[in-house]
């Protein structure tokens, strides 16, 4: 397994814990961004900067991703081809993505869209909580326990 992280809107504190796991278990750590990204000095943790634009980091993460690497990523249609590729897929929320789930995700996601555009105001989502933090470490630790070998 390895772990990619749609970086550019990852919070500093999920980084941080991916920092963290990827140092205890070796897994190969890989940030991708169309922006430089300050990653600890580490022969597993690397950062991959892309060009600018629209979906250019995610379609460079949907490439390289094999299955049964872990993508990090809010973005639903995102998560949808990674698990389409037979990659796993969770949120800096710790909320798993799953072949059953992500298509009713994608509906409401269009659907939100549609009213944002038709100028209903919809608001964003809520600031990232203690327990958000709590459950995507959890999730973290539960699969990098089930597909890393320990070092």
């Amino acid at each position: 397994m390895k772990i990619w992280v749609d970086a550019d809107a990852c919070p500093i504190v999920i980084k941080e814990i991916l920092f963290k796991a990827a140092k205890r278990t070796g897994v190969q750590l890989t940030l991708v961004a169309n922006q430089y990204i300050s990653i600890p000095k580490a022969d597993n943790i690397s950062m991959l900067r892309v060009g600018s634009g629209f979906d250019v980091a995610d379609n460079e993460i949907v490439k390289q991703v094999e299955e049964g690497d872990l993508v990090i990523t809010s973005d639903i249609p995102l998560a949808d081809e990674v698990i389409e590729k037979k990659g796993l897929a969770l949120s800096s929320r710790g909320e798993m993505f799953s072949a059953n789930s992500i298509k009713a995700k994608l509906n409401m996601r269009d659907f939100m869209d549609t009213m944002r555009s038709s100028g209903v105001h919809t608001g964003g989502p809520p600031p990232l909580s203690q327990s958000d933090r709590q459950a995507f470490a959890n999730h973290l630790d539960r699969l990098l326990t089930q597909f890393v070998p320990t070092k």
